[in-house]
């Protein structure tokens, strides 16, 4: 990877599995875009951390083609989570431009939310997106034992989840990808992130060859952890280049090959994002 900014080659046709547009200044973001598309960036997904966000969400999708969003609750959001909201839930996601639930799941690091809360907010959306028919945007951290408890339930079998930013190590990756092999249809794909590019994060690199390559999407998480050699400033979505980059890298495949891989698995999972409006 090079060490200066700017200097990986453009990547034509990668898409940001994952970035919160919606957390930059709305003075910046068509800027940001285009800084984004003039390096290749082709598509960016736009999770959702509460549910009051859905109108802006549904918004800055309206005035861009190549942008789509995710509706759901973030684990540190969990305690506002009321029966009610499931039924919002499952009306909102019926718009043409929300291709996930989500950003959903687990944080036992910060614990903002009661864990018991936390775990009724994520199980509920999991429903609504199995009576959807969508994929979850999955938040983990240090809750990998209740997650995979969780996903173990038989009635959320066919759920499709992305594990955004995976950090959850080998032993969880290998739990997660024998998840699809019970026929019930559903599976685990595995976002990767800039922690790719960070010196230490070797538990993030350690599972990469597990992953099936059908199975890989890359992401920003903009505006949090940036790639090296950007790191100490807010991401953005033109970074997810040197993600693809490191990743290409690690796997031993040319760049334009995993991006082309990644985008079309990221259509397969979303596939309310395959025809744009």
């Amino acid at each position: 990877m090079p060490a200066d900014a700017g200097v990986a080659p453009a990547l034509p046709g990668v898409v940001d599995s994952h970035c919160h547009l919606q957390s930059l200044p709305a003075d910046q973001l068509d800027a940001v875009l285009d800084r984004a598309r003039a390096r290749g960036v082709a598509g960016f997904l736009v999770p959702a951390v509460r549910l009051e966000e859905a109108d802006g969400l549904l918004a800055l999708c309206a005035r861009h083609a190549d942008v789509w969003c995710a509706l759901g609750v973030h684990p540190h959001e969990a305690k506002r989570w009321c029966e009610s909201d499931a039924q919002r839930l499952g009306a909102l996601v019926r718009h043409e431009r929300v291709v996930a639930v989500g950003e959903c799941g687990l944080d036992f690091h910060y614990d903002f939310a009661p864990r018991e809360l936390q775990e009724r907010a994520f199980r509920a959306q999991c429903e609504v997106a199995i009576g959807a028919g969508l994929p979850v945007i999955v938040h983990n951290r240090e809750s990998e034992a209740a997650m995979l408890a969780l996903l173990a339930a038989p009635d959320l079998a066919p759920l499709r989840a992305d594990f955004h930013s995976y950090s959850g190590g080998r032993e969880m990756a290998e739990r997660l990808i024998a998840r699809e092999h019970g026929g019930a249809g559903g599976g685990s794909w595995f976002g990767i992130s800039g922690m790719v590019t960070f010196r230490g994060a070797e538990n993030v690199r350690e599972v990469l060859p597990l992953v099936p390559p059908d199975r890989l999407l890359v992401e920003t998480d903009t505006p949090y952890l940036a790639p090296v050699p950007h790191r100490g400033k807010p991401n953005e979505p033109a970074w997810v280049v040197e993600v693809a980059h490191r990743l290409a890298a690690e796997l031993g495949r040319e760049p334009a090959e995993l991006a082309a891989l990644t985008t079309a698995n990221f259509h397969a999972l979303f596939p309310k994002a395959a025809t744009r409006p």
